[in-house]
């Protein structure tokens, strides 16, 4: 079993006293700063001066510091841009502006499992991931509850930097759920597999086949979208509540039984022999070096396979089903 820490088992004061210095306002770094400031924790944003987010974080109410600048008044460094960026922002802007003590925190552990950001030995480095999108972070917390996280130690320079890591958690609302104890290996491998294999990649392709199975055999392509991609979020969620078993609970006897005969005609042993090749390619840091090289050519194949799922008719039908639907105004400008 799964170690796991809950609000009562944690000690804030490993965070008395000292200055969190969040990098990057994106998605997870907006939802953890203002949690961690709505806690009570001395929290300072170090963005990129005249950046997009900068004038955002003003409005919201914040005084924005350069990179450099954070970085000198913080304790804790918690590191939340893009992956690929920080690697030359942790050498050129972090590292010779650290503190001495200084712990470094990530929230997801792909630079550090991947080799391409090295700390020195002096520093902590641990991980604090909240096991949901930043938006939902902070929705969550407002709401009074949490999103679970998962916390590792790479470097243990000070003697108590899982404590302090802890202590992160229960700032940003993630102790309120569970704070499950991992490595930054598990962690980066598990995160990508899932992404690549069922949440992103795995999902939006069994959409996108569903979809064209049902306008290829010659029915409404606004028929076809309701039952393959719209209705995903309603099962979704019930399995989100209580597992497969709620599910079956709540959809007809009929539709449970098509669950259980045909879900192995979709996801065959070759499906399965994919998802083992996508994990060894994540563990064998293949996926990695390619996804770094997509960043150092600038990017020509993620635009041009973004393009063109951005383009597939199932979005094109999408967009037009959904102007009818009133109450996503409300959800998409939140």
């Amino acid at each position: 079993m799964a170690k796991m820490y809950f609000e009562s088992d944690l000690n804030t004061d490993a965070l008395k006293d000292k200055c969190v210095a969040v990098i990057g306002y994106g998605s997870q770094g907006r939802g953890q700063s203002m949690n961690l400031r709505d806690s009570g924790v001395n929290v300072v944003l170090g963005l990129r001066e005249g950046g997009k987010t900068w004038k955002q974080a003003e409005s919201e109410g914040w005084k924005p510091l350069t990179i450099e600048a954070a970085v000198k008044e913080g304790d804790i460094i918690c590191i939340l841009t893009p992956d690929m960026a920080q690697p030359k922002m942790y050498r050129d802007q972090i590292a010779p502006n650290l503190k001495e003590q200084a712990t470094i925190l990530f929230s997801h552990g792909f630079n550090i499992h991947y080799g391409s950001i090295k700390v020195d030995e002096k520093h902590n480095v641990v991980l604090l991931a909240p096991k949901g999108p930043g938006g939902l972070v902070r929705r969550q917390y407002e709401e009074g509850a949490g999103v679970p996280g998962l916390v590792a130690v790479h470097q243990d320079a000070s003697g108590d930097a899982l404590q302090q890591a802890l202590a992160y958690g229960w700032g940003v609302g993630a102790a309120r759920a569970g704070i499950i104890e991992t490595t930054f290996a598990e962690e980066t491998e598990t995160d990508l597999f899932g992404e690549q294999a069922v949440l992103c990649g795995g999902v939006t392709e069994l959409i996108r086949a569903g979809w064209e199975t049902l306008v290829e055999a010659g029915y409404q392509p606004e028929v076809a979208y309701f039952e393959c991609l719209h209705e995903v979020k309603l099962i979704v969620d019930l399995i989100f509540e209580g597992g497969v078993a709620r599910m079956h609970e709540f959809v007809s006897d009929t539709a449970a039984w098509g669950d259980l005969i045909s879900g192995p005609r979709v996801i065959t042993a070759e499906s399965r022999e994919g998802m083992k090749a996508v994990l060894k390619d994540i563990q064998d840091g293949t996926f990695a070096k390619r996804w770094e090289k997509e960043h150092e050519d600038g990017y020509p194949e993620f635009k041009r396979l973004r393009n063109e799922a951005f383009t597939h008719d199932i979005e094109t039908v999408g967009k037009e089903v959904r102007k009818h639907f009133s109450w996503l105004k409300d959800l998409q400008s939140a």
